[in-house]
């Protein structure tokens, strides 16, 4: 185990080192935050980025284009008068199965939010405990916060959209999205911009969808059939090991693999050329042997 960790621990950092620069960002959604010179416009931006960042990437892209562009100059001022007019604003607005007024309610309840406590920070903060394992507790408080404010202002209980722009790791969700949203929070360096200062990013949990699951296990890093909270947390122990301060910090760089060399898992012309391909060698390998042996059957 000791070996697998510093082989794979040497392939991140190399990873981390080509890939963890503004200029591969590209059209990740991360780039909309970068529009932005106020921290209270990056926060509300960071977390509409992150809610609605599922689908294609181009389909993503539109979405947040449009929305924002809907929020006008100033997405925190959009925010903290929301009302009635700002709702019809986001009438017709639908990306994928969210709608504008799932968005309008989330809005609505960040303008509560803002006025009670001054920020989403700080709000987040309310949950947060730093003599907790991780952050898994905080997302947990800050999402049932979330509805009960919903609840309480409108009196009906939250769409079925609001609450997947809400998801809670107690249902065993991977919270990729919420957990992606801290990152680009917590995190400072090159990628993430790091506007929160009081979440440890030691507590982080890697934010985690089908690709990086796949480069995750080719790396032997977890042995999950899908992609589960369980999953998140084995690969956020697995890059502990590594980093111990900062685990998160391999997420974007180790995307970039799927995303920037378009790896899906199969041989490929460049594979060799690939950083995991002393990995995939093996497992080609071994799926080679497997298969013969079936055929001999």
């Amino acid at each position: 185990m000791i070996a697998k960790v510093e082989s794979s621990g040497r392939i991140l950092e190399r990873l981390y080192g080509r890939y963890n620069h503004r200029r591969f960002v590209g059209l990740d959604p991360l780039a909309f935050l970068y529009k932005y010179s106020k921290p209270r416009d990056v926060e509300i931006v960071g977390f509409l980025a992150a809610a609605l960042a599922y689908g294609r990437v181009e389909q993503i892209t539109r979405s947040l284009s449009e929305l924002f562009g809907r929020m006008g100059r100033s997405p925190y001022e959009f925010t903290a008068g929301f009302g009635d007019s700002q709702r019809e604003w986001l009438a017709g607005f639908k990306h994928r199965f969210n709608t504008g007024e799932d968005v309008a309610d989330l809005l609505a309840v960040f303008r509560y939010m803002l006025e009670k406590s001054g920020s989403i920070e700080k709000f987040f903060l309310a949950g947060y405990s730093r003599d907790n394992e991780n952050v898994l507790p905080a997302v947990e408080s800050f999402c049932a916060r979330a509805i009960a404010i919903h609840r309480k202002l409108t009196g009906r209980e939250a769409s079925e959209g609001l609450r997947y722009m809400l998801t809670r790791p107690s249902g065993g969700s991977p919270c990729k999205r919420m957990n992606l949203f801290l990152r680009w929070m917590a995190r400072k360096d090159d990628v993430d911009p790091g506007i929160w200062r009081g979440i440890d990013k030691a507590k982080l949990i890697v934010p985690v969808d089908v690709h990086l699951a796949r480069l995750s296990a080719i790396l032997g890093l977890h042995e999950s059939k899908n992609v589960t909270l369980k999953t998140a947390l084995a690969i956020t122990r697995a890059f502990a090991a590594v980093s111990p301060d900062d685990p998160v910090k391999y997420d974007f760089a180790l995307c970039r693999v799927g995303i920037l060399e378009g790896c899906t898992g199969k041989p490929r012309e460049f594979c060799s050329e690939c950083e995991l391909w002393g990995f995939c060698e093996k497992r080609f390998a071994a799926r080679d042997v497997v298969a013969a042996g079936q055929g001999r059957r």
